[in-house]
């Protein structure tokens, strides 16, 4: 524990075998409570990894609940074991656990809720083996974002993610799709509730696993973000539009 705060790393795990241990080994357990994982029914040895490597919280989907609802399962068990800080590593070895002491001290200190690693500060994305149209998509989206929610993060679209309790428990991320665009939503949300978000520099490691499929699945993601935005963006108008109601009707 830091400063009495139990801190829980979450691994949401498919098809990891190959990178687990690698990732596992370089966490910072020193600082780090307790690990889960969550195999998101896996078609490789993931498990067998998981239980080798002695990671003693493992739960095991039977069917594939997407990206976003094994995040689902691993925030809500996080909290169901207690913790105050929660970091959410990809155990495919794309970001660096090494950043982790980083992460829960800016949280831990209470001068952020939410810890984002950005890979497109410094130049950590294209040396990572971004794809370029990743890398161009990623930059138009976040700007088309910053513009309609009116912040300004370096990336939305980070996988690397450290929150504190308070910000699980405020936000409905139950609400949010099974798929890839979670993330997205959740970092809507964050903002929605008023939290501000820190971002570090992360280098990554970057494996394309099939170009053609992870082109259309970008491309789904990307209306996915889309969609998000415009939302957020209307509803912040609604809620501008009621508070001037309120206020004309108080001052008559």
């Amino acid at each position: 524990m830091l400063n009495g705060q139990k801190i829980i790393v979450v691994l949401p795990a498919y098809n990891a075998a190959k990178t687990l241990a690698k990732t596992y080994r370089e966490i910072p357990m020193d600082l780090v409570d307790e690990v889960l994982l969550v195999d998101d029914a896996s078609g490789d040895q993931t498990m067998a990894v998981a239980t080798e490597l002695g990671i003693r919280t493992i739960i095991h989907h039977e069917t594939n609940k997407g990206y976003g609802g094994n995040q689902k399962t691993c925030y809500t068990k996080a909290l169901e074991m207690g913790a105050d800080i929660i970091i959410m590593l990809h155990p495919d070895y794309q970001y660096t656990p090494r950043l982790i002491p980083s992460m829960v001290h800016l949280i831990s200190s209470g001068l952020y809720q939410v810890v984002l690693g950005s890979r497109i500060l410094g130049r950590g994305a294209l040396r990572g083996g971004m794809p370029h149209y990743k890398y161009i998509a990623n930059r138009f989206l976040t700007l088309f974002q910053n513009l309609l929610i009116n912040q300004k993060l370096s990336e939305y679209h980070t996988g690397y993610r450290a929150f504190s309790r308070q910000v699980l428990e405020r936000i409905n991320f139950q609400a949010d799709s099974d798929d890839f665009v979670f993330d997205n939503q959740m970092i809507a949300q964050i903002f929605y509730a008023g939290f501000e978000i820190a971002e570090i520099t992360c280098p990554t490691s970057y494996k394309e696993d099939g170009l053609q499929h992870q082109f259309f699945r970008s491309v789904t993601y990307g209306l996915g973000v889309v969609k998000t935005s415009l939302i957020y963006r209307m509803q912040k108008m609604k809620l501008a539009r009621f508070e001037i109601f309120q206020m004309n009707t108080l001052t008559r």
